[in-house]
C-alpha cells in the first residue's frame, strides 16, 4: 500500500539548512520583556489571572477562560508583571497580553511536581491534566488538545495518527523531535491511547526522513498497537485531511473534520508536550522553532520559551548576516509574513524565516494562460481560478458556492502557477472574511 494522497506538489524542500543540527535551548536574558498573548490558540481567549505589579514563577497559570474551547497561558520564566495591555502577535493581530519582566531566576511554581507513570489516571485524569497545561496542537492551527482527544460519542474512533511529515520547506523541528526524542513520542502516544480506547496509533514520517523513520521505527519495536509508517513525500501531505486519506484511504467530506471518517491527528511535538505534563508535571511553556533563511548568521532548531521576542531569539541565535528582505513565520507556502520583530514566539510558532532579496523575489503576475495547473494539482480537487474569478467579480455566494471554504491555503495553485497568480493569497483573504461571516451568524442564533 502506497502513503499518499491524490494530487499535490513537489518544491524543493531547502531543509538542508537545518535538517542535520541538533535542537539548542535558548534562555531569554534577566531584564528582558517576555510577552504572553492571551490568544494563543483556536477557541474563547483567556482572561489574566494576575495584576500588573505581581510577581509570577515558572509554569504560574497566568491566564484562563471558562469555556471549553480553550487553553490556558502559563508563564515560562519567573519576574514581575509589568503590563497588562494590546499587543502585536506573531500573525499580525493584536492581542491582549501579559509582560513579565523576566528576572533570570527561572523559580518554578509549586503546582509543577512529578509523578511516577499514568497506569493509575482515568481517562478524565488525562484528560484534565492535558487541559490544565494548555497543550494545544503545535503543527500549526493550535486547536486543544483535550477538546481533540474528547470526540462526541457518536464518533467512534479508530485510528490516531501522530503527524511527522513536516512537508513545508525550510522547517525541520519535527524531524529533529523524532531523531532526539523518539521515545517520549511513543510513550506519549500510549497515553493518547489510553484516553482513545481501542484504537491503533500510526506514527507518519515522510520518505525523505530516513533518520526520523529509523529512529521511531526503533521506538516502537515490540510496542503493540504502535506502528510507523513512512509515507510518500509530497505537498501538502501534513495537512491533516491529506495525511488521513494517504494512511487509511478514507476521505474527510467537505466541511467536516478527520474525527467524522473515525480519525484523530496530532502533532509529534504535541505528543510529547502531553507526556511532559503527566511525568513532570510541567504545562506547555516551551516550543522548538526553526530559525532559517539566507539572512541568519546560525540557521537551527531552537528549544525557546514561549513568550521570548522574536528580535531576542535571534540575537541569541548569532543574529544576521545581513538585514532581511522578508520575515516569514511559519513555511514559506503557508506562513504570514510579518514586519516587525517584536513579537513573541507562542505555542503554534513552528518556524521564522528570514530570507534575502534574492530568496524573497516573487516574479511579478501575469495574465492567467488558461493552462490548469492549479485545478490539476489542487489537493483539495477545487478549482482554484473559478475562485479567483468569482473573488474579482466580488461575488462572495459564488465563492462559498464553488467550494471555497474547503481551500486549506497550502498554496499549492500559486506556487504552481506559471503565470504567478496571487490565487491562494486572494483565497485565503476571502475565505476567512466568509468564515467569520459564519461564525457571526451562528452565534446570533
Amino acid at each position: 500500500m502506497e502513503f499518499t494522497f491524490k494530487r499535490g506538489i513537489h518544491p524543493k524542500d531547502y531543509k538542508d539548512y537545518t535538517r542535520h543540527e541538533h535542537i539548542n535551548y535558548l534562555l531569554p536574558a534577566a531584564g528582558s520583556e517576555i510577552i504572553f498573548p492571551l490568544v494563543m490558540h483556536l477557541g474563547a481567549p483567556c482572561k489574566p489571572l494576575v495584576e500588573k505589579g505581581q510577581k509570577v514563577l515558572v509554569g504560574q497559570k497566568i491566564g484562563d477562560s471558562d469555556a471549553f474551547v480553550c487553553a490556558p497561558v502559563h508563564s515560562s520564566v519567573s519576574g514581575i508583571v509589568k503590563d497588562i495591555r494590546p499587543h502585536l502577535t506573531v500573525v499580525g493581530t493584536v492581542v491582549e497580553s501579559i509582560i513579565v519582566e523576566n528576572d533570570g531566576e527561572l523559580a518554578e511554581h509549586e503546582s509543577i511536581k512529578s509523578r511516577d507513570g499514568y497506569d493509575d489516571l482515568s481517562k478524565e485524569d488525562i484528560l484534565h491534566i492535558i487541559r490544565e497545561a494548555g497543550i494545544v496542537g503545535l503543527g500549526g492551527a493550535g486547536f486543544p488538545t483535550h477538546v481533540k482527544l474528547s470526540p462526541p460519542p457518536d464518533k467512534k474512533i479508530d485510528t490516531v495518527i501522530i503527524n511527522g511529515c513536516e512537508c513545508e520547506p525550510y522547517l525541520t523541528t519535527d524531524n529533529r523531535v523524532m531523531i532526539e526524542e523518539s521515545d517520549r513520542i511513543v510513550t506519549g502516544l500510549k497515553i493518547i491511547l489510553k484516553v482513545i480506547q481501542g484504537a491503533r496509533g500510526i506514527i507518519a514520517v515522510e520518505d525523505n526522513k530516513p533518520h526520523a523513520v529509523s529512529s521511531m521505527r526503533k521506538a516502537c519495536e515490540d510496542v503493540p498497537g504502535i506502528e510507523v509508517a513512512a509515507v510518500k513525500t509530497k505537498y501538502p501531505q501534513g495537512c491533516e485531511k491529506q495525511l488521513v486519506y494517504a494512511i487509511t484511504k478514507r476521505e474527510v467530506p467537505s466541511g467536516g473534520i478527520p474525527i467524522d471518517v473515525g480519525c484523530i491527528v496530532n502533532n509529534v511535538d504535541t505528543v510529547i508536550a502531553i507526556r511532559r505534563a503527566i511525568f513532570r508535571g510541567r504545562p506547555l511553556m516551551r516550543k522548538v522553532v526553526t530559525l532559517s533563511g539566507g539572512a541568519l548568521r546560525k540557521p537551527g532548531n531552537y528549544k525557546a520559551r514561549i513568550g521570548t521576542k522574536l528580535d531576542d531569539l535571534v540575537d541569541l541565535a548569532g543574529g544576521f548576516k545581513e538585514n532581511p528582505e522578508k520575515i516569514i513565520v511559519g513555511g514559506p507556502l503557508m506562513g504570514t509574513a510579518i514586519f516587525d520583530t517584536d513579537v513573541p514566539i507562542v505555542k503554534t510558532t513552528s518556524g521564522v524565516l528570514f530570507f534575502t532579496k534574492e530568496e524573497a523575489y516573487i516574479p511579478p503576475e501575469r495574465n492567467c494562460i488558461r493552462c490548469g495547473q492549479c485545478v490539476e494539482h489542487c489537493p483539495t480537487g477545487l478549482i482554484p481560478t473559478e475562485l479567483n474569478a468569482d473573488i474579482l467579480k466580488e461575488d462572495s455566494e459564488a465563492f462559498v458556492r464553488h467550494n471555497g471554504l474547503d481551500c486549506i491555503e497550502c498554496g499549492s495553485c500559486s506556487y504552481i502557477c506559471p503565470a504567478k497568480r496571487r490565487l491562494s493569497q486572494a483565497i485565503r483573504t476571502i475565505r476567512r472574511v466568509e468564515l467569520a461571516k459564519q461564525k457571526n451568524k451562528e452565534k446570533a442564533r
